[in-house]
């Protein structure tokens, strides 16, 4: 088993990092760039900037918030949002992000994440999921979660690995903002049928949520915003308290447990 990884996520609208509830309701949290410094020195594994409305808005991720906030960086960070051709990919990469996490655009161009995986490798391409049970079923949503695509979450999580997407976010738009825990049985039924890392999204509230997490699946890296952003849950406290529930967690230099 991999060890687990700590992924605080900025969701940006308008330069702002913003987070609502079930994908609606977005309130005001802070500056993207103060937060990425915060996290690097709290000892995060990783770090998520999501564009959240550049799909919809049909525009490009603003890259001059990009390069600012890997400029604060010393760990990996993922990049998401109005990515759409090969040319964004590469822009993305040029301004300091090690992964480009795809959504939308591979909905409307599949193709897109084999040619940018040969490209660039599969360690650079992460399949971003917007995920909403329906009918008994989950399904894949688009454009920031406003439209449903019908299709099956689970088969496009294969098809995307398939193609060469080196790691799979999955968004459990259900769970969202709610903090009454991650959604257990989507993401064991994605993780049995794929061999990349699955990063779980929706539904942090409590440390237990992530100790339980770790328990019932094998999800290798847990995303939240809201309760780090509101340090209702710092990383250094929940890092010691998985260590102490025997759960392996990512080693780096800003970081020592008090175990």
């Amino acid at each position: 088993m991999l060890a687990r990884r700590i992924i605080p996520c900025l969701d940006v609208k308008d330069g702002r990092v913003v987070k609502g509830r079930k994908f609606q309701g977005l309130k005001d949290v802070a500056d993207p760039v103060e937060l990425a410094k915060r996290y690097t020195k709290e000892g995060a594994d990783e770090l998520v900037f999501y564009d959240i409305t550049a799909s919809n808005e049909k525009r490009n991720i603003s890259l001059a918030f990009v390069e600012k906030v890997a400029k604060e960086l010393n760990i990996p960070f993922s990049v998401g949002g109005g990515i759409r051709t090969m040319e964004d990919i590469a822009l993305v990469l040029k301004k300091g992000a090690d992964k480009v996490s795809i959504n939308s655009a591979a909905i409307q161009n599949p193709q897109i994440i084999q040619t940018a995986s040969l490209k660039y490798g599969s360690q650079c391409i992460v399949l971003s999921i917007d995920v909403k049970k329906e009918h008994g079923r989950y399904f894949v949503y688009q454009n920031g979660g406003r439209i449903n695509t019908g299709l099956d979450a689970i088969e496009w999580a294969k098809k995307g690995v398939r193609l060469g997407a080196g790691e799979l976010v999955i968004n459990a738009m259900d769970k969202d903002g709610t903090k009454e825990g991650f959604d257990i049985e989507l993401l064991k039924l994605i993780n049995q049928e794929v061999n990349v890392p699955v990063i779980a999204s929706g539904g942090a509230g409590t440390i237990q949520d992530f100790i339980e997490l770790a328990k019932k699946t094998k999800v290798s890296g847990y995303l939240a915003a809201s309760v780090f952003h509101y340090q209702q849950i710092t990383i250094r406290d929940l890092k010691d308290a998985l260590v102490k529930a025997h759960i392996q967690i990512r080693k780096e230099s800003t970081y020592e447990t008090s175990i």
